[in-house]
């Protein structure tokens, strides 16, 4: 008898490797979705120095407000986005994993803080390995009509 993934479906070959899926749990809610025309903004100071912003697009955007509801043990799977992300930790605490890391070495992170998923060839996960729940928002910025979450297998490196 052959061996089944998650979903039930048999490998077609012993090196077909699967995608690991987000918790059935995870709640994800789309807060806002919107296109936006080529970008150009330039921010700036009146003090030289003391802060700057670049933000430039070539064609259109979409830019979502997302929101993930993680219960204790839930994880959102292995994953990329084709573009950034800022996420903010609202309650409880969530750890990211990051493929790019050559340990996988976890970096945890609590209510009030925040981090920045790069995007493109970044793949990671996020796990709430805590006993009470946790929450994030992220800020996303994708080329327009761009898959938005992209599951991938778990990394060689990442057995966690």
């Amino acid at each position: 008898m052959s061996a089944r993934d998650r979903s039930g479906r048999t490998p077609r070959a012993a090196s077909e490797v699967l995608a690991t899926p987000a918790s059935l749990t995870l709640q994800t809610t789309i807060l806002a979705k919107s296109t936006f025309d080529p970008l150009r903004l330039i921010g700036d100071s009146s003090l030289p120095g003391l802060w700057r912003v670049k933000l430039k697009t070539h064609g259109r955007s979409d830019f979502y407000v997302v929101d993930n509801k993680f219960s204790p043990g839930d994880t959102t799977g292995w994953h990329s986005h084709p573009g950034p992300s800022l996420i903010f930790v609202v309650a409880g605490t969530v750890t990211n994993y990051d493929s790019d890391d050559r340990t996988c070495s976890p970096h945890t992170y609590t209510a009030g803080s925040n981090f920045v998923d790069s995007g493109g060839d970044d793949v990671h996960m996020l796990r709430n390995e805590t006993n009470d729940p946790a929450e994030t928002i992220a800020v996303q910025f994708l080329p327009e009509r761009a898959t938005r979450k992209i599951d991938t297998p778990e990394p060689r490196n990442c057995h966690v």
